[in-house]
């Protein structure tokens, strides 16, 4: 949801400061409260998530033949790393870590590509930029998942909005279904304004294409239209930067 307050362009020095501030205050209020009243416990040293058993969780047939032959989800989450929203796993950390070890590819002939470029977005209003890793997400799905049809390859070519996403287009899709929900704001929007002096778009100079199978790597420009830097909306704001 955007708040509309008075315009900072009209504002100079102190006063935009303060507003930056100011918003800047309230985007982390919203976020605590947010999780304050969310009905998951923090998981700490003394891990108390919980889940439903397969048979009450409304997506499993109670009566189907496999049900006991499924591991239930304590037995087979509580190893991995907490999360506070969602399933209650961070799964990248898990993938990261070697909590777990899915197969990549299912065909021998599957060549499964993990592209290793951050993309920073500066179209994101007074809230803070939003940083975009292909690595984390190439790590899981295949580069089909999302382009042409979600997002143009070119930066900048796709119109991307927040209530488009919070609708289920763009990055709406998986989070909030199966990736993280969109109640945990900062994990997107993590570049400070104040302090970003680089540009929008691609942040990697050469970006290495890497082979889990061990078929080889190479290397694509991580500048240029497809994926990296490009004209859009984050461009044009980043001309009104100090």
């Amino acid at each position: 949801m955007r708040m509309v307050f008075n315009d900072p362009a009209a504002r100079s020095g102190t006063d935009a400061a303060r507003h930056r501030a100011g918003r800047a205050a309230l985007f982390m209020i919203v976020t605590g409260l947010i999780l304050f009243f969310s009905p998951v416990a923090m998981a700490g040293e003394n891990d108390n998530r919980i889940w439903k058993p397969l048979e009450k969780d409304g997506l499993h047939d109670p009566d189907g033949p496999a049900i006991k032959e499924l591991q239930q989800p304590n037995q087979a989450m509580t190893a991995l790393p907490a999360d506070v929203v969602g399933n209650q796993v961070r799964w990248v950390e898990a993938l990261k870590n070697g909590s777990i070890k899915p197969r990549t590819n299912i065909m021998p002939d599957t060549r499964i590509q993990v592209l290793d470029l951050d993309l920073i977005y500066g179209n994101t209003g007074d809230n803070p930029f939003v940083l975009f890793p292909h690595r984390q997400h190439t790590e899981w799905l295949d580069c089909a998942n999302c382009h042409e049809e979600l997002f143009k390859s070119k930066f900048g070519a796709t119109p991307i909005k927040m209530m488009d996403i919070l609708g289920g287009q763009y990055c709406g899709r998986c989070h909030g279904a199966v990736a993280f929900p969109l109640t945990e704001c900062k994990r997107c929007h993590s570049v400070d304004p104040d302090t970003f002096r680089g540009k929008f778009g691609s942040q990697n100079p050469q970006v290495q294409v890497q082979d889990p199978q061990g078929k080889g790597q190479g290397s694509v420009p991580g500048q240029g239209s497809s994926p990296g830097q490009g004209s859009g909306q984050g461009q044009k704001q980043g001309k009104n930067k100090k």
